[in-house]
């Protein structure tokens, strides 16, 4: 059994405080047996994307930074695995909503960009937030060969199955979802993506913080066969863990053969 987990939190204008909080959640994750973390979207800023901002740009942490330093310390000190959502500098003034991944001595894997991108009230997302520029990849830690669909990339399903193709077990799914009557929709379309694929998949959200939106929790893990794991939580800060059976994925895809029985030569037309 591998123990996994997701950092409910809220967050305010200090992003310091901000990272010691998740940081310090992180913490007690790592002591309950947790060999992979994953930190909520943006995780150490106060949803900025509610309203466009031209100040907010100064806000965006470049690779590697100061606050991938923290993770990565912390990574290596507790020896565990860490998917960390950030606001992302890039190169030649190009910002991205990005998910740092960090293996258990500290190395940063890589780094995932939400590749969809969308403009809605309270999520100004497109002022801010370049398409991502790197595909889908996956991320072999110590423990589990993970991917990241980063909140709006969850209703596109042609991602959650280029990771499953590339051997994703678990895929992390951090976001900072704050219309609570939206959650079965999104639940819905996330158990999908488990069952379609044959995977793990956690939803790791936001709580409400000094940002002033309703971020409403309800992280869950959706097994391969798309039973809950953990079930949705409530609306508080915490540790969601779960433990996870990476044989359990082998046992459903052999009932359930769906990426043995796809016919990728009828799919031209997706590109």
């Amino acid at each position: 059994m591998l123990a996994i987990a997701g950092i409910q939190m809220g967050c305010g204008p200090d992003r310091r405080a901000n990272l010691e909080k998740a940081i310090g959640l992180a913490r007690i994750a790592a002591e309950r047996g947790a060999r992979v973390i994953c930190l909520p979207e943006c995780f150490a800023w106060p949803w900025f994307p509610r309203q466009a901002d031209q100040a907010q740009f100064t806000t965006a942490e470049a690779i590697p930074g100061p606050l991938s330093e923290v993770i990565s310390a912390f990574a290596r000190e507790r020896e565990v695995a860490v998917v960390a959502p950030i606001f992302e500098r890039g190169s030649n003034h190009m910002y991205y909503n990005t998910a740092l991944v960090f293996d258990a001595d500290g190395t940063l894997l890589g780094r995932y960009r939400k590749n969809h991108i969308p403009q809605l009230s309270n999520y100004q997302e497109r002022f801010y937030f370049q398409p991502g520029n790197q595909g889908f990849p996956v991320f072999r830690t110590r423990y589990a060969t993970v991917g990241v669909q980063i909140s709006w990339d969850n209703f596109f399903p042609e991602g959650a199955r280029l990771l499953a193709l590339m051997g994703a077990e678990v895929v992390f799914a951090p976001m900072a979802a704050s219309v609570a009557a939206s959650h079965l929709k999104w639940e819905r379309a996330i158990v999908a993506n488990a069952i379609y694929n044959g995977f793990f998949v956690f939803r790791v959200n936001r709580v409400e913080g000094e940002d002033g939106l309703p971020f409403y929790g309800k992280s869950f893990c959706a097994d391969p066969n798309g039973d809950f794991v953990v079930e949705p939580s409530g609306a508080s800060e915490g540790v969601i863990l779960a433990e996870i059976d990476m044989k359990w994925i082998k046992a459903v895809r052999e009932v359930w053969p769906f990426l043995k029985d796809r016919r990728p030569e009828i799919y031209k037309e997706l590109a």
